[in-house]
């Protein structure tokens, strides 16, 4: 495994992330595809999560040096800190997590977040849920609503985020957003934050123009998700009749990599193997082959309505 520091937090971790999404029988991620409400509201606990499949993935990641979690809704947060007791990580790792029902679109103009003793009290909850003493990374992902409803959001944020870190709950805050480019630039030219977690790949890219570079200018760290489009990638492939389907994974997670700026890609699965082959993956560079293989991807109608698509939400939202 390879480790990279991000950006001016000093923390080394895993170019490879490991997400903590489980998934159902038809490849689509457990909860949000189960029970949206349910799966995000804070205390709601759904049955089944950080079973011996989670472990066995959780052991995979020990063996391959990975230092790096993400969990996002409580039964993953529950589960993540459940399995940190039953097996214990051979080194330290680092945990990105966000408030619950607090991010995106899930509280109107994400009033709550701007609130400092309902931020408090969450990250408490969050801390009780990972059995943790503080939270590496905190994911603060608003919408431009709130900027708009609140003309002081920002540097509501900025000092909640300060007191937190003061007290000790959190180590470092995460920029987030599903409002595209310029929110993204509101907030890093704040100066509140240590790194972006941002949607990134070969159909959704415009984030290296402006947003990675600005980032990369504040010393911030960059971490990418999405590389295989939420699974699009692979019905693009059907339409492009590619069979080599691991060859074009792989090729995906090099392209990203591979970008100037991004520093890891945090990368989901419920299959051990598939977590091994990914890890292998970002021992070769990105080659011809992984060239021709997207090419191919980007002349199917899929992808250009995926590309049309994502271009329209970061540039103009």
């Amino acid at each position: 495994m390879k480790y990279v520091e991000l950006g001016r937090t000093g923390v080394r971790a895993s170019i490879l992330g490991m997400g903590g999404h489980e998934y159902l029988q038809n490849g689509k991620s457990r909860g949000f595809n189960e029970d949206f409400k349910r799966s995000t509201t804070p205390g709601e606990i759904l049955e089944g999560f950080g079973q011996e499949n989670r472990l066995a993935i959780l052991k995979s990641s020990y063996e391959l040096g990975i230092n790096f979690f993400d969990v996002t809704q409580d039964s993953e947060k529950e589960a993540l800190g459940r399995n940190l007791k039953q097996l214990p990580p051979p080194y330290d790792v680092v945990i990105q997590t966000r408030p619950e029902g607090m991010v995106y679109t899930y509280d109107k103009n994400n009033t709550k977040m701007a609130d400092l003793i309902l931020l408090r009290n969450e990250a408490q909850r969050i801390l009780k849920l990972l059995q943790r003493e503080t939270i590496d990374f905190f994911n603060i992902a608003p919408m431009k609503c709130a900027f708009e409803h609140d003309p002081e959001y920002l540097e509501k944020l900025g000092y909640n985020i300060s007191v937190l870190k003061q007290e000790g709950l959190i180590r470092f805050a995460c920029a987030d957003t599903f409002s595209g480019e310029e929110t993204y630039l509101r907030m890093i030219q704040s100066g509140y934050f240590d790194v972006i977690y941002i949607n990134f790949n070969f159909a959704d890219y415009q984030a290296q123009n402006r947003v990675m570079k600005a980032a990369k200018a504040q010393k911030m760290g960059v971490i990418t998700r999405e590389a295989y489009m939420k699974g699009q990638l692979f019905h693009m492939a059907k339409e492009a009749g590619i069979e080599q389907i691991s060859d074009l994974a792989d090729a995906a997670l090099r392209w990203s990599l591979s970008r100037e700026g991004v520093d890891m890609v945090i990368y989901g699965t419920g299959k051990p193997e598939h977590l091994r082959d990914a890890s292998e993956a970002f021992e070769n560079k990105f080659s011809e082959l992984d060239e021709r293989l997207i090419s191919r991807i980007m002349q199917t109608q899929l992808y250009k309505a995926y590309e049309a698509e994502k271009n329209k939400e970061f540039l103009e939202l």
